[in-house]
């Protein structure tokens, strides 16, 4: 069975990785339950279950002879930084490095600026420094300046004070709905491992079905054995790389997040103190906080540019996924990674579980026919005196060629059969034998009742299990992603950019107004400037 799960991706490492582990039990053409059942029939047992569980999921997978769909085709219209710029039109595709190279642009404009502001900047505290900190404001006009550079420095402040607040409800709503999305993916995968145990766990118990010591054929017990290396296997694989995809991303976005809380709360210190120290004219103190703004700047851009990177690849991805739901049957960048088989593979599987119907309600109508509405002699090993009404077999619910069949007038069906056959139970003795009219002992109720019960489980639980062959599972997941989890994930993405831009452009714009503002002169010293020539002309 193989499971591909090389992503490039973390938080699509998870979705996708663990939906194509389910997809991926296509190749063996499993069948099989999908949640547990006591050993009890009827309609009120399923529950809210009844509905879907009498549904058959036979959508047929891509064909491969098909024009292939490029998703998102228009979204991911961008430059190519590795084939010279030209444009991209291989649609998503997260196995293609053409691909990333051109979701990596959209965040170019970020990285320039803040190589361009670092070098910039950087050369004007240089030339700044060696020329002398101090910038002369002319005399004349200065108060008004001063005022108007006050008034400026205290808006651009507010400003990055704004951004500081958006990143950190924006990281924080955002962090959350990660957590939410990844807690669905998660369930996903959980409940497709259980329905895989409960699977092995029914067709264990179809081995040991037995009435009167009639059991299986070998073959039908030798194939269930493989099936359920199968299972299990396919059930560990998804759980262990559910497990470490989850853990991974949990790790990368609790990196993510403590590091804008770090940039959210070091900016709002730099630009509430750098205003203070540039108001109360400590040069000394703000020329550090000066250099330390020019470097967080530069790293703030770098991160905005990343999250427009990260906000793009999820569009793209949420894009791609209601694409592929909306065209089932297209050959997609998509199907490779998740395998949906066709329909004569599906259908395939379907007969197999079919097939073991009928065989377990052979071994039941053979112990009927055989031992139940017979008269045996006294010495026979099946005698315990049975007698009254013959016994009604059991309906097949499938013909020889696995059609669906209607039951006849002396027959009952696999939903009712323990109730009707309650009215052929006898009373035993001590001795086992029958002191009541009747065809079967307590003892042998019992195990007819649980040789229905399995078929009963297959019958009704073969279905769903085929949805997780055709996808049909795995579109039903994809559809709730793109529903429920790509909105707000998108919305929430989009503040933490917003943020991020406010506080760059806001720390920018505040650290040319430090640079102005606190070297301006100072009354006294613009007094003394006056006051020079006044004494002069007196010698």
């Amino acid at each position: 069975m193989k499971i591909d799960t090389s992503f490039c991706c973390c938080f699509l490492f998870l979705v996708l990785g663990s939906l194509s582990c389910v997809s991926a039990l296509a190749n063996d053409g499993v069948v099989a339950n999908r949640r547990s059942l006591k050993f009890s029939l009827g309609d009120e047992n399923l529950g809210s279950w009844q509905n879907e569980l009498s549904e058959t999921a036979k959508a047929p997978g891509p064909s491969s002879d098909g024009p292939e769909l490029v998703l998102a085709a228009k979204r991911t219209k961008r430059p190519d930084i590795l084939d010279g710029f030209k444009r991209y039109r291989g649609g998503w595709d997260i196995a293609n490095r053409h691909y990333w190279a051109s979701v990596g642009f959209t965040g170019a404009a970020g990285f320039i600026i803040s190589v361009l502001w670092f070098v910039a900047f950087g050369i004007v505290l240089v030339v700044h420094h060696c020329c002398g900190w101090r910038i002369n404001i002319k005399d004349e006009g200065s108060p008004r300046s001063q005022r108007m550079c006050l008034i400026i420095l205290i808006v651009f402040t507010c400003a990055a004070t704004v951004g500081c607040i958006l990143l950190s409800v924006g990281q924080a709503e955002f962090h959350e709905e990660v957590l939410h999305t990844l807690n669905f993916v998660v369930n996903q995968s959980d409940y497709t491992v259980q329905t895989l145990r409960n699977v092995t766990e029914y067709l264990t118990l179809a081995k040991d079905i037995n009435v009167a010591q009639v059991f299986l054929p070998t073959d039908v017990m030798d194939s269930i054995d493989k099936l359920n290396v199968d299972l299990n296997t396919a059930a560990d694989t998804l759980t262990e790389k559910t497990s470490e995809n989850s853990d991974k991303v949990k790790k990368v976005f609790s990196i993510v997040r403590s590091v804008l809380i770090a940039v959210a709360a070091v900016m709002l210190f730099l630009a509430v103190i750098g205003l203070l120290l540039s108001v109360l004219r400590h040069q000394h103190a703000i020329h550090i906080f000066i250099v330390s703004g020019w470097l967080l700047v530069a790293i703030t851009f770098i991160l905005c540019g990343a999250f427009v990177i990260l906000n793009n690849a999820v569009s793209d991805t949420c894009m791609a996924m209601e694409e592929w739901v909306e065209n089932p049957h297209a050959e997609t960048a998509l199907s490779n990674v998740l395998p949906c088989v066709d329909q004569k593979t599906t259908n395939q599987t379907l007969s197999q579980s079919k097939g073991i119907i009928n065989d377990m309600v052979t071994v039941v109508n053979t112990f009927i026919y055989t031992y139940a509405n017979t008269y045996p002699s006294h010495s026979d090993p099946y005698y315990y005196n049975q007698s009254g009404p013959l016994m009604p077999a059991l309906c097949y619910p499938y013909d020889s060629e696995l059609r669906d069949t209607q039951c006849g007038d002396q027959q009952v069906s696999i939903t009712n059969a323990s109730l009707v056959w309650q009215n052929y139970t006898c009373e035993v003795s001590a001795s086992g034998m029958c002191i009541t009219p009747g065809r079967v002992k307590p003892e042998i109720y019992t195990q007819l009742v649980a040789a229905v019960n399995e078929s009963y489980a297959l019958q009704h639980y073969t279905p769903p299990l085929l949805s997780l062959q055709d996808c049909n599972f795995v579109r039903d997941t994809f559809r709730t992603i793109t529903s429920s989890y790509c909105p707000p994930l998108d919305h929430y993405l989009k503040i933490v950019n917003a943020g991020l831009a406010l506080i760059s452009v806001g720390v920018l714009l505040c650290l040319l107004l430090w640079v102005l503002y606190a070297n301006r002169p100072q009354r006294e010293e613009a007094f003394a400037k006056q006051s020079l020539p006044v004494k002069d002309t007196g010698v």
